[in-house]
């Protein structure tokens, strides 16, 4: 090992134990509220609902390629329920909270939710070992998807003060989930100032404030008037923009009766047309059925076909004139529109003060006391890993930075060659077919008709053994010189330029022979595997 390897490896250790030290300070940190890395089985730590619909097993499992274990959904077509209670209930009055959590679809999404509840107290009225869809929540976030749904949810349930009833308040427009099967890191920052940040992989995907009621529905602040449920509109009201004109009189010439259409009177039956025939005739080639009982099902008529006799002729049968549109239509007559005089507009009822108007300064947040998963999927394979409560966003930041990102680099950099392993065959071929056609315009250049035919032998061979289209490019570019110096020098022999073998890696050594004996050789060798020759369609 050199003494660079040697200075690399012994930063890159000094780099873990540095990450290490980092994870065990903020761990243990004031500002960290909850830190759950699945390093451990989850057994003892969270609890599983024993709910009768929640039959989804979890299961302690590594991320696929990591030795980083997570919180595994190992069933398809199962409702899932886990929750863990904090240490002490955590409040969202007062100062920054940031929630963020990894996940990820190691089979793909189709159709389930991978989002997080932040439960209230049990005092609202849960308890763990039942814990399900109707347990009561403050914070609902975090990833779905299922035929149009596709959102990062955040859903806030927040307590009328006046009504006294908890409202769901969803955010508008939440950013979509990332459609692969990479490690993504989903944070939520919720400041003292009402603002709310949404981040994915740790960017910034949407920014809105609790109070606005452009970022959330319904809003938090009910509007201060709503319309009067008790109003009516007044009988008289007309909501009428424009009225038929009562002065208006049908004019004496309007016929009201006058058909649409009428017989054109001046066509004429076209040449040739065929009125002895019919338009259908009986199939010939039917048969009555073997098992045909004429008391039973009638009598028996073959089947239908249209006449052969009327296919080239203008048409069979009676002819008769055709419709066309009659210039004295002028169908129903109506009066017509002028402005409503005792127009008064769309009628809507009075405004009155909305009874549950309230002001807000601050959104009244439950505390939250325990975190759970309860969800309903078509897949398998989701993964949770990593879930954090904190105080502060570096906190937050520092762990996409030492537990997430390293593992999506990772997973991004195995994406992008499975990728290009794929495409790369295909794309080569696709080139390669390019070359070739490129190389048979060539050999149609004038000047090179005299060696037309050994050009189009060495582009055929290389099409068969694709491993010497650099040798046979080699040749070609020799032809071409060598004819480019009789020109140029009027028939004077340019110096002698050796054929050398195609350099291409890891060929037997018969593709390094030159000449006619190689050509001889590999023609043998190939001939049964080899792709039909394009000579004949190319040459002229």
């Amino acid at each position: 090992m050199g003494e660079a390897s040697r200075v690399s490896l012994r930063l890159a250790i000094l780099l873990l134990v540095a990450f290490s030290s980092l994870n065990q300070l903020f761990a243990s940190s004031d500002d960290t509220v909850l830190y759950e890395s699945f390093d451990t089985p989850f057994e003892g730590r969270w609890i599983v609902s024993e709910k009768d619909d929640y039959q989804g097993v979890w299961k302690h499992s590594k991320s696929e390629g990591h030795d980083d274990f997570g919180l595994l959904v190992s069933e398809k077509a199962r409702k899932y329920a886990i929750v863990k209670e904090l240490d002490e209930p955590v409040s969202l009055k007062d100062g920054t909270i940031v929630l963020q959590f990894e996940t990820r679809f190691q089979n793909g999404l189709e159709c389930g939710g991978a989002y997080l509840k932040y439960l209230r107290p049990q005092e609202a009225g849960w308890v763990p070992k039942e814990f399900d869809n109707e347990s009561p929540y403050s914070i609902m976030f975090g990833p779905d998807k299922c035929g149009a749904t596709n959102k990062v949810h955040f859903i806030l349930k927040h307590k009328n003060p006046k009504s006294g009833e908890y409202v769901e308040h969803h955010l508008k427009f939440p950013p979509s989930v990332p459609y692969d099967k990479l490690t993504h890191v989903y944070t939520a920052i919720l400041k003292p100032d009402n603002e709310v940040r949404i981040l994915v992989d740790g960017e910034e995907k949407k920014k809105v404030n609790f109070l606005s009621s452009d970022d959330f529905e319904p809003p938090l602040i009910p509007a201060k008037t709503i319309p009067d449920p008790d109003d009516k509109k007044p009988e008289d009201w007309d909501e009428r923009a424009k009225i038929p004109d009562p002065s208006a009189v049908k004019p004496d010439d309007w016929d009201e009766d006058a058909p649409m259409e009428i017989v054109d009177e001046d066509a004429v039956k076209p040449e040739g047309w065929l009125d002895d025939e019919p338009e259908e005739i009986d199939d010939p080639e039917a048969a009555k059925p073997e098992d045909w009982d004429d008391e039973e099902d009638g009598e028996w008529e073959a089947p239908k076909i249209d006449n052969p006799n009327c296919e080239t002729a203008p048409g069979c049968g009676e002819w008769k004139k055709p419709m066309k549109r009659n210039p004295a239509y002028k169908g129903k007559w109506t009066a017509p529109l002028i402005d409503n005089p005792n127009y008064k507009g769309i009628w809507k009822p009075q405004e009155i003060p909305n009874p549950e108007y309230f002001e807000l300064d601050r959104p009244n947040f439950e505390p939250i006391a325990a975190v759970g998963i309860e969800i309903w999927t078509m897949q398998d394979g989701i993964l949770f890993d990593n879930i954090l409560i904190a105080k502060d966003e570096k906190v937050a930041g520092s762990y996409r930075d030492t537990a997430w990102k390293p593992k999506f680099d990772v997973e991004k950099e195995k994406e992008k060659a499975e990728e290009a392993a794929a495409a790369g065959p295909a794309a080569l071929a696709g080139l390669q077919k390019k070359v070739f056609d490129v190389l048979y315009q060539i050999a149609d250049i004038p000047f090179l008709k005299d060696h037309k035919d050994k050009i189009e032998d060495l582009i055929e061979k290389a099409e068969k053994q694709p491993n010497l289209t650099l040798g046979v490019l080699i040749s070609i570019v020799v032809v071409i010189v060598s004819l480019l110096f009789r020109v140029l020098f009027g028939g004077k022999k340019p110096a002698k330029v050796e054929k050398k073998p195609a350099p291409a890696a890891e060929t037997s050594s018969k593709e390094g022979v030159s000449g006619e004996k190689a050509e001889e050789e590999s023609e043998k060798e190939e001939t049964a595997a080899a792709p039909a020759r394009r000579r004949g369609s190319r040459r002229d």
